[in-house]
Parts: C-alpha cells; sequence; structure tokens
C-alpha cells in the first residue's frame, strides 16, 4: 500500500533499497532484499572484480530488480567493475563518493536508474549537474564510509533543494524510521546495518555476533581501518564500524605501523561497518524478512498518525 515514486518506477511493494555494502552485500543478499518487496544492490567496492560482478549478477537478477553500488574516486582510476557492472544491464546504479560526470550516460544507455549518495549540498549540485536521476541523503548515522551531517538535519536540506526523487539512509532499521523519512517527503529509505544479521548477507558467524552484541555507543567513525588496508579513500569519507580491540590498541599509531600490524582474518583486528541502527538489531533474520517487515510496519505507523491532521 506505500506508493512512492521508487514502487512505481522499479514495480516494487517496499520503497526500500538495499545499500551497497562492499563485502556484505553479494549476489544472495540483493535477492533476498528484491524478494522481500524492495530492490536489492550489489556492493561493488576494493575487493571486487569483474568475475564477481557477473556471478552476483546472475544471483539478483533471477529474483526481480537489482542494482550496484559503486565508487566514482575508485573507478577513476580503474573503471574495470563499472564496465562490468554496465554489461549485466541493472535497473540500478548508484554513483557515489565522487562526482559521476563521465559515467551516468553510459549508465543509462545500458538501462539503469542512476542515483548518488549525497553527504553534504556541495555533492547535491555535482550529481545533479551530472545528470543522475535521483539521490539518496545520507546521513552521519550510517554504516560503513558516509559524512559528518546527521541524517534529520541532511534528508532536509536535501528534501529542500531538489526537485530529484530523494531517498534517505542513515541510522533507519524500523518501521518508524521509515515512516519518518516518508513523512518528510522521502520516494524511500535505503538500508544497510538492518541487513547485516540475516543469512545472506556475506559474512562468517562472528560478524553476526558482533552486530547482535553491538550497542549504538559502540560505532566509531574513523579513517583508521583504510589507512591500515591502503585504501585510498578521500579523507572527507570516513567509516563508522563497531569499536574493536585493533581500534583502541592502534588509535594514534602511523600508517606504516598500521599496515605492517593489521590482520584482516583477525575478529579483533578486522573491521565491521555497522551504523548506529546497530542496536535496533536483536535476531537473526532472513533479509527478505527484513525488508517486508519494514514496509509493513511503516505502513502501520503512517495510519497510526494520520489522526494528527485532525478532521
Amino acid at each position: 500500500m506505500l506508493t512512492t515514486w521508487f514502487t512505481r518506477t522499479f514495480g516494487v511493494d517496499a520503497p526500500i533499497l538495499g545499500a551497497p555494502m562492499a563485502n556484505r552485500a553479494g549476489g544472495a543478499l540483493a535477492a533476498a532484499v528484491t524478494a522481500g518487496g524492495g530492490v536489492g544492490l550489489i556492493g561493488v567496492g576494493h575487493a571486487q572484480t569483474p568475475e564477481f560482478v557477473a556471478r552476483a549478477a546472475a544471483v539478483a537478477r533471477a529474483a526481480g530488480p537489482f542494482g550496484a553500488g559503486l565508487m566514482c574516486w575508485a573507478l577513476d582510476k580503474n573503471r574495470a567493475t563499472f564496465d562490468a557492472v554496465v554489461a549485466e544491464r541493472p535497473d540500478v546504479m548508484l554513483l557515489s563518493f565522487g562526482d559521476p560526470a563521465a559515467y551516468v550516460l553510459e549508465a543509462k544507455a545500458a538501462g539503469a536508474v542512476v542515483g548518488s549518495q549525497v553527504n553534504t549540498l556541495d555533492d547535491l549540485r555535482i550529481v545533479e549537474a551530472a545528470g543522475v536521476d535521483f539521490v539518496i541523503a545520507q546521513g552521519s548515522e550510517a554504516g560503513g564510509h558516509t559524512g559528518h551531517i546527521a541524517t534529520l538535519s541532511i534528508a532536509q536540506q536535501v528534501l529542500d533543494a531538489t526537485q530529484l526523487p530523494v531517498l534517505v539512509a542513515g541510522g533507519i532499521a524500523t518501521g518508524r524510521g521509515v515512516a519518518a523519512a516518508l513523512a518528510a517527503g522521502a520516494a524511500g529509505v535505503m538500508v544497510g546495518t538492518a541487513l547485516l544479521a540475516s543469512g545472506e548477507a556475506d559474512a562468517p558467524d562472528w560478524v553476526r555476533e558482533r552486530i547482535l552484541g553491538a550497542r549504538a555507543e559502540d560505532t566509531l567513525y574513523t579513517d583508521l581501518f583504510d589507512r591500515a588496508q591502503g585504501f585510498d579513500w578521500p579523507a572527507r569519507w570516513g567509516g563508522r564500524l563497531i569499536r574493536n580491540e585493533f581500534a583502541d590498541t592502534y588509535a594514534d599509531a602511523t600508517n606504516k605501523k598500521l599496515r605492517a600490524v593489521y590482520d584482516k582474518t583477525d575478529p579483533t583486528h578486522a573491521s565491521v561497518y555497522a551504523g548506529e541502527a546497530v542496536e535496533l538489531i536483536t535476531e537473526l533474520r532472513p533479509a527478505a524478512t527484513v525488508v517486508a517487515t519494514l514496509a509493513a510496519d511503516a505502513e502501520r505507523q503512517l495510519r497510526s498518525v494520520a489522526g494528527l491532521l485532525g478532521g
């Protein structure tokens, strides 16, 4: 019963986009999000290859509309994964974290609806000029790489400043959060952390245990893990993750020291990117159930407050 630009455009029931979490959102998670009524995205980051894109797309496509999310600053150095995604003719492409102008026309020519995550109004102006079809106002509560402005603030700024359809991301993990975004004028939401405890996420069991045991105040916004792994993320984007022993021990270490001691196979070292909504994740649930429940609860929440408008 929730009808927005997003549901009409993609022919789905839930105005929910699955976040393209690199190393977590593969074909199985994207397919499960779509099966739940939303649109699933494949995360295409540092470690992904064209071969991964082809395999994941084959799985995701079987469930219905799907897409992929890529990082513009990385594509500017190597566009092999962009070419691989375009070849799969996805329904959606997210081109975020940089200027997407060099890629938008080709993505649209492949049949994709093109969006960008934005963290400031300057970001918004850049992606509008590039010709994207929609934007995602991503707040600092989000897990993974994000900006510095809180979700409610950046959502209001972007909704007031553009005529493009707007999705909201950052800290949304219940129907109340979805309803709040829709009531503010958004066409939908993007969720990531809410999906991390699902069996379809590409994650070992210890990651799910960390997700289920974490509180909002356990999250940390930092570039420490990018520096430890030698990733060239632009300085303006840190990442929100669950604080661990590595973060506490090496908070003040030099880049050289970080790279020498970091072990991504060690659970006390490895990054678990998750947002402040992590405290709301209290049980293991299939991703399709998560998405369907978010939509159903949002609809009930919106109906329950309709009376505030009076007669």
